[in-house]
């Protein structure tokens, strides 16, 4: 009889461990609906967390201000903002039309801040605009909608950025010799009525007129323009004309081609918008005048790329002055 004993004996005590064992188990668990105390939710940490840390508070915006919201992960800092800089003018089409640009600059680039200022004579001018960024803490790129290098791009508007030394910009390059450019040209003067046997013809000429500049530089950079354009229209010869501050005027440059021959004799509008000068411009035509490139795709095109070629020069400066 002692071997049963020994057996039942052994039996006991391994059930009373198995009970011992379960209530301890047991005395984890809550009634449904139980929530922790704090203390609980502090040692024992909730499930499928794996030591990520809580966010951390934010002190509330100030009345009238919307608190910012957090950078998603992986997403780049907001972008600079593209300040697009016209001269200005007292016709009413002419701050219109640089909205409808800027329009399709938004388009091509959504979620991008683009703004528009002016030199003079409209609103907003540009050193409202840039005061307003500064106070926003944004970065910026100024792209000029002028087309060479004169007195405003190289004067103005550096002068407006020292004006506001706490507002991180730079100033992209204008507008310029560019084939975007010149395709804006070439489609005006085709809705103008220039056929493609005109850039063959041997009695018709082209005068590109722009606003014109004392600035050596600019003169060379239409003259450039002047050359594309006529790579573009055939061969045609295009003769580059100013409506202020530099010669040829437009009706010299329509007299000089009548000299040799060429009297069918179309105005290509460099201007981005209606105003005085554009308007005399086309009043010297003898043939055709184009109208202002406006809100052309292509400028738009070539908004952005001024833009994008500013940020990358931004970008190498900031990495070599790292080296």
């Amino acid at each position: 009889m002692t071997e049963p004993d020994s057996t039942f004996a052994n039996a006991a005590e391994l059930l009373g461990r198995i009970t011992e064992q379960l209530g301890t188990q047991l005395g984890h668990l809550r009634p449904y609906g139980h929530r922790p105390r704090k203390q609980e939710q502090e040692v024992t940490p909730p499930m499928n967390i794996t030591g990520r840390a809580a966010p951390a508070p934010t002190d509330p915006a100030p009345v009238g201000i919307a608190p910012a919201r957090p950078a998603l992960a992986g997403t780049a800092p907001t972008a600079p903002a593209l300040v697009a800089v016209g001269h200005g003018s007292r016709d009413p089409r002419a701050r219109a039309t640089l909205n409808r640009l800027l329009d399709r600059v938004r388009e091509l680039r959504p979620g991008l801040d683009v703004r528009l200022a002016h030199i003079e004579l409209n609103t907003p001018l540009l050193d409202t605009t840039l005061a307003g960024l500064a106070a926003e803490g944004r970065d910026a790129v100024l792209v000029p909608l002028l087309f060479a290098p004169g007195h405003h791009v190289t004067h103005d508007l550096p002068a407006a950025l020292a004006a506001e030394p706490a507002l991180r910009a730079r100033v992209a390059e204008p507008l310029g010799a560019h084939p975007l450019l010149v395709e804006a040209l070439a489609d005006r003067l085709a809705r103008a009525g220039w056929d493609t046997e005109d850039g063959t013809s041997a009695g018709t000429g082209v005068v590109l007129a722009s606003a014109g500049s004392r600035d050596p530089r600019s003169g060379a950079e239409i003259r450039r323009i002047a050359a594309l354009l006529g790579e573009r229209l055939g061969g045609v010869p295009v003769v580059p004309a100013y409506t202020s501050a530099a010669a040829p005027t437009v009706p010299e440059a329509v007299r000089a081609l009548a000299a040799r021959g060429r009297h069918r004799v179309a105005v290509a509008s460099c201007f981005t918008a209606p105003g005085l000068f554009a308007t005399r411009a086309a009043a010297h035509a003898p043939w055709i005048a184009a109208a202002p490139l406006g809100a052309h795709p292509a400028l738009a095109r070539l908004v952005l790329h001024r833009y994008d070629a500013a940020l990358r020069a931004t970008t190498r400066e900031r990495e070599l002055a790292t080296v």
